[in-house]
């Protein structure tokens, strides 16, 4: 049993791995401004916090500490997504898109850091359109930028954690079909489903650090093993050698 600190935990992917977590058995922290939709279920600790003043999650840091002492996970998963033109986007909106997706996750990750255990895993959600080379939607100025800033964030803490841990990773999502992208995006029809891609971030949550420090993992890993995985039975083991092969051969390409 481990202890995960999730953010955004009230909607859409955050949504779903505080209550697939739990559902395995495992404690969760679930962090959001609005918890009414995680009440009253088993394992689940909702906490009403606003990351972005700095007094209020020192006291929720301080809660933690003289609670449960310890944390195993800490998935960074709050969001603030504007979809407008770079030539219409305002300061303030563009400085609000900074304050949720890196300064937020900057201050709860040093704040929380001393209760983390040395073999944790610290989980940055990040974005395709924050790694350098990925396609580039016109309207995400303020989005993808701050998601990009992440990236680099989580190579530095890997960089200067490696020697004491926890280990630091990023997992670079595609569109996903959550009400944050609906409400930027109205309309569009996302590939996966906020409780698919739960079920990897978990996975890679619980065993990731195993194998990877200081990583950005993009979701074409995740799109190529569910066509693995979900390959019928009859299908040619040789294949499937084949197939699995070339997965681990795009891992080491696109694990940046």
């Amino acid at each position: 049993m481990k202890i995960l600190l999730v953010t955004g935990a009230s909607r859409g992917v955050g949504f779903e791995i505080c209550k697939q977590a739990a559902a395995i058995g495992h404690k969760v922290l679930a962090v959001s401004r609005n918890i009414k939709p995680l009440e009253g279920i088993e394992n689940i600790y909702p906490f009403a916090i606003d990351l972005s003043i700095e007094s209020d999650v020192i006291a929720f840091v301080k809660e933690i500490g003289d609670n449960f002492h310890t944390i195993d996970i800490l998935i960074n998963n709050a969001g603030s997504l504007v979809n407008k033109p770079f030539l219409e986007i305002s300061s303030v909106e563009f400085e609000e898109v900074y304050k949720v997706n890196v300064f937020a996750v900057a201050t709860l990750t040093r704040l929380i850091l001393p209760l983390i255990d040395s073999t944790g895993h610290v989980i940055n959600i990040t974005s395709m359109g924050g790694v350098q080379g990925s396609t580039k939607f016109p309207g995400l100025s303020a989005y993808s930028s701050s998601k990009g800033a992440l990236v680099i964030l989580t190579e530095l803490l890997a960089e200067e954690f490696k020697e004491s841990g926890p280990s630091f990773n990023a997992l670079a999502l595609g569109a996903v079909k959550t009400e944050m992208l609906e409400e930027a995006f109205p309309g569009y029809q996302a590939p996966v489903s906020a409780a698919q891609m739960a079920l990897y971030i978990i996975n890679f949550a619980l065993t990731g650090n195993q194998f990877y420090n200081g990583k950005i993992l993009l979701e074409i890993i995740f799109g190529i093993r569910e066509f693995l995985y979900g390959l019928p039975l009859h299908c040619s083991m040789a294949l499937k050698s084949m197939l699995q092969h070339f997965t681990n051969y795009l891992i080491k390409v696109l694990t940046i």
